[in-house]
């Protein structure tokens, strides 16, 4: 089995899931253990053990073992961090650059708190005798944890390596800029190296203590930690780089709707008690952006999420009497002001209750709708309790509540506003779901996704307090995931290594593209991915000259249970769903053993070419791939060499800012490999021969190619 453990502010959850049928076999809940001599080690663990003994199983049933963690990311919010030392390595002109990074101790991480940071200034790198008498000094305030940086270390590392070999050598932890990132620009690569040593330390503490406990079980599997961008990485990369795992809680909801719902393009909305988070998924990907930390930029690459301050337990918001409505919901949550959802009482409790608008907290307005019971028991009138009443939660949902309690919940505030029960809920779910459609109409439109075929996936406890409404606002599809209460450490369970190599190359070769391809597969594979499942996606930014390379793989190639596979009548059903046809209208333009390419009817506007949309299906009815408009070449590895070359140029563009090779996915085996990223033809072509290394000639290979304009 794959386990999967996500460490909460109040509840650390883990899950069981069969590495064959990837269903959930088991889940269980312990209090995260922030008080522990341990931290919340001891929660992992122990959430561990009685998720063994729940299911059943032994400890070498485990084949892959991977927890999330908000520990990071609360230490940076909280300002909780270790001093840090700040080495600077550098003469001459540059000496003036490297001097003002002693500003960093100027940034704040929260309102008040500033990074605790000593700075420190050498000429050169090869002077032990200057190198130790700063290593004495740092040691002698008690500081554990380096960073040491140097401009151009990503083209030559040789004085960081130097400093921090001979740190770690008398025990420090350290941090050199060149390992965190590859790309240009001293004061980012060098705060981005800071924020990881401040929490160096810790994160470092609480691998020990993991690991040592999971080797005490008798688990042998590795342990993964979950990763800001939906990837797991190996715990020694952890130890290396922990800053990664900061804002991973998001990560792990989206890495699981991927997995579990099999979300290709379009929205997951992750709702808790208090808010909402967003985020984006475009052909099967996550959508990842730069973070920023203290008002600042940094070189750390984490899932675009965007938080909306309406959840589950957000209160009610309302101008109560004549001419009243219901005016906002949230951001204020039951949770927060201390009160019960009036929904989740018995029944009895509310009959009789009178309807009230507070303030329930100091400085909050009063208009905060609670119900005050007969017996002076007092309720908040919650997002929850108006979906249920409206009947829009599943009575096998983690939000589901008495239904007659819902109404009794809204009877009051509904003859206060001189509305009915169904109304007065409806203007409320309107209210919540505004802000939140407004976010997801945002994203929709910065990642360019098809909006007619945009799914809503809701995840989360509560989950069906928010997408159904949304879903039905907007008009879109939605569902709400399977197990959404815990879709968080199913994501943790399913998640893929992932690695992100980057590069600065102005003018960039084939060759070096592909170098920089090599370094992120071999990345995943030293973490343990098998080699023959890697995937990676290769981008060329001309302007920027930027090569970047995202690996993923897993741990094992999983043996799927394939019995519940669908027949060819059912894929040509949901193909032409998606085409917005009818089933008639489709035609199969290429097939493998993996995946079927359906098209759609042709169109052409005034003057222009014909446009077919096109969608790829895997054996599993999944949309792995949907284009407006592409052309399909179905042939086979053998005959690659001479295909692809021959069709990628037929489809590259032309004009006033140079060339501009088509857009390609290749799809061979179970795989599909995204060189969309890549814009030359020479780099294009090369990049496709290297995905094809290895394989038959006579194994089957589609192309599907998308015009640049």
């Amino acid at each position: 089995m794959r386990v999967g453990i996500d460490v909460g502010g109040t509840f650390t959850d883990a899950v069981a899931v069969d590495a064959t049928t990837l269903q959930l076999v088991g889940e269980t809940k312990t209090p995260t253990s922030h008080d522990h001599p341990d931290g919340v080690a001891h929660g992992i663990v122990t959430g561990l053990h009685e998720l063994l003994r729940h299911t059943g199983h032994r400890p070498e049933d485990v084949v892959f073992l991977a927890h999330g963690t908000t520990q990071a990311t609360n230490a940076l919010l909280e300002g909780d961090v270790a001093p840090v030392g700040l080495i600077g390595i550098g003469s001459g002109p540059s000496s003036f650059f490297v001097k003002r990074l002693a500003s960093l101790a100027k940034l704040e991480l929260t309102e008040g708190s500033r990074l605790p940071l000593e700075f420190r200034h050498l000429r050169r790198a090869d002077d032990t005798a200057a190198v130790d008498a700063v290593l004495d000094d740092l040691e002698s305030r008690g500081i554990a944890s380096l960073v040491v940086t140097e401009p151009f270390s990503v083209d030559d590392s040789a004085g960081e390596s130097a400093v921090a070999g001979r740190a770690r050598s008398r025990g420090f932890l350290v941090t050199a800029t060149h390992d965190i990132s590859s790309l240009y620009g001293l004061s980012k690569r060098t705060r981005t190296a800071v924020l990881n040593a401040v929490i160096l330390p810790r994160m470092f503490a609480t691998a020990e203590l993991v690991q040592a406990s999971i080797d005490a079980a008798g688990i042998t599997a590795p342990l993964m930690v979950m990763r800001c961008d939906g990837g797991v990485m190996s715990l020694d990369e952890m130890r290396r780089r922990p800053l990664l795992t900061v804002l991973s809680g998001p990560a792990a909801g989206v890495a699981g709707a991927l997995m579990q719902e099999r979300l290709s393009d379009g929205v997951f909305l992750e709702t808790g008690g208090t808010s909402t988070d967003v985020s984006v998924v475009r052909r099967g990907k996550v959508a990842v952006q730069y973070t920023r930390f203290g008002g600042s930029s940094t070189f750390l690459t984490a899932l675009d999420v965007r938080t909306v301050g309406v959840g589950g337990g957000s209160m009610v918001r309302a101008r109560l009497g004549q001419g009243g409505d219901v005016v906002a919901v949230g951001p204020r949550s039951a949770h927060i002001a201390g009160l019960p959802y009036a929904c989740f009482a018995a029944p009895e409790a509310l009959e009789g209750a009178r309807v009230a608008a507070v303030a329930p907290k100091p400085g909050d307005p009063a208009d905060h709708v609670v119900l005050e019971a007969v017996d002076g028991a007092r309720y908040a009138v919650t997002l929850t309790c108006a979906a249920n009443a409206l009947g829009l939660v599943p009575e096998d949902a983690y939000a589901a509540s008495d239904p007659r309690a819902a109404r009794l919940a809204l009877e009051p505030l509904a003859a206060a506003l001189g509305l009915q029960v169904g109304e007065a809920a409806t203007r409320v779910l309107r209210a919540a779901a505004a802000p939140v459609r407004e976010v997801v109409d945002a994203l929709v439109r910065d990642y360019g996704l098809e909006d007619e075929h945009v799914r809503l996936v809701g995840g989360g406890g509560g989950a069906a307090a928010v997408t159904p409404f949304v879903g039905r606002e907007s008009g879109r599809e939605w569902g709400i995931a399977a197990h959404s209460e815990v879709i968080s450490p199913i994501g943790v369970a399913l998640a893929l290594i992932r690695e992100q190599v980057e590069r600065v190359i102005p003018g960039a070769t084939d060759q070096q593209v592909l170098g920089v391809r090599h370094e992120a597969e071999q990345a995943v594979i030293a973490q343990g991915a098998a080699p023959e499942g890697v995937e990676v996606d290769v981008t060329v930014d001309p302007q920027s000259s930027t090569v970047r390379a995202v690996a993923t793989g897993a741990t094992e190639l999983r043996t799927q249970d394939r019995s519940a596979r669908l027949d060819r009548s059912e894929l040509d059903g949901l193909a032409a769903r998606s085409l917005d046809v009818a089933a008639g209208e489709v035609s199969v333009l290429a097939e493998t053993p993996h995946h079927v390419v359906y098209g759609g009817p042709s169109t052409r506007r005034l003057l222009g070419r014909p446009r077919r949309p096109v969608r790829v299906l895997d054996r599993d009815g999944v949309v792995r791939l949907a284009s407006r408009d592409a052309h399909v070449e179905q042939s086979t590895v053998g005959a690659a060499g001479e295909l692809l070359p021959r069709v990628i140029s037929a489809r590259t563009s032309y004009g006033d800012g140079g060339s501009r090779a088509p857009a390609v996915q290749l799809l061979v085996g179970a795989r599909i490999s995204d060189l969309s990223g890549v814009l030359d033809e020479s780099s294009l072509v090369s990049l496709a021969r290297t995905e094809l290394e290895g394989r038959a000639g006579d194994e089957d290979l589609v192309a599907v190619l998308e015009v640049r304009s």
